[in-house]
């Protein structure tokens, strides 16, 4: 709200002045009563700015959440410090298709077919690490004409040679996720402050939202 203050273009545009903005904490709470489909909406829209490539991969980390005091933790049986986030990514544009978020400590191939056969129709080639490694996955991207690149676990004969296949510059792609997971951090910080795990999620969202925005007005104005 402080920048908008300082921005009377973009305040003007928004039929707003400096003395008419809303005070931050009424911001985030009408924020919070916004339900989850438009925040993936803007997501989703994000997305349709750039020519994806053929590549997309897949990857997860953990953010952190500011901490909490003892006293707040006692009382609201707090007991998490970090979000496990989950990235689908675009390996030729960097483009964030959709991310997942938990409180808890899920499988990645859980997360994986959540978020993979939520979006089909942007895939050709998925790249993963074998944390993702799960027959029944691949049978569905398959299915759906997308190749795999993901390693087994436990490879044994059949699983060393399809290893060994994969083993090429499209696999490799996979690094691209978490450069952009370095470049969320780098550029919105590495610490989420609200207190709900759905605000979490939605600050996760919108940031990879406005991100997606700032690289395309970057590629088109270098």
């Amino acid at each position: 709200m402080d920048v908008l203050r300082e921005m009377p273009r973009v305040t003007n545009s928004l039929g707003l002045t400096p003395e008419t903005i809303p005070h931050f904490s009424t911001v985030c709470t009408r924020k919070q009563s916004i339900p989850m489909k438009p925040w993936r909406a803007i997501l989703e829209q994000s997305v349709e700015l750039f020519d994806l490539g053929d590549v997309q991969a897949i990857d997860a980390t953990g953010v952190d959440r500011i901490q909490a005091s003892q006293h707040y933790a006692k009382r609201t049986d707090y007991t998490f410090e970090t979000v496990k986030t989950t990235l689908l990514v675009d390996c030729e544009t960097s483009a964030i298709l959709d991310i997942h978020c938990s409180m808890k400590q899920p499988r990645d191939t859980q997360v994986g077919w959540q978020v993979l056969t939520r979006n089909l129709d942007d895939l050709s080639t998925v790249a993963a690490d074998e944390g993702y490694d799960w027959e029944e996955l691949h049978t569905r991207l398959r299915a759906g004409h997308i190749t795999p690149l993901i390693p087994k676990r436990d490879p044994g004969i059949r699983g060393w040679a399809r290893n060994l296949l994969i083993q090429d510059p499209a696999y490799h792609q996979r690094l691209n996720a978490e450069s952009v997971f370095f470049g969320l951090r780098r550029r919105y910080g590495d610490t989420l402050w609200a207190r709900t795990w759905f605000g979490r999620f939605r600050d996760l969202v919108m940031k990879s939202a406005v991100r997606n925005i700032e690289r395309v007005i970057e590629d088109s104005h270098p």
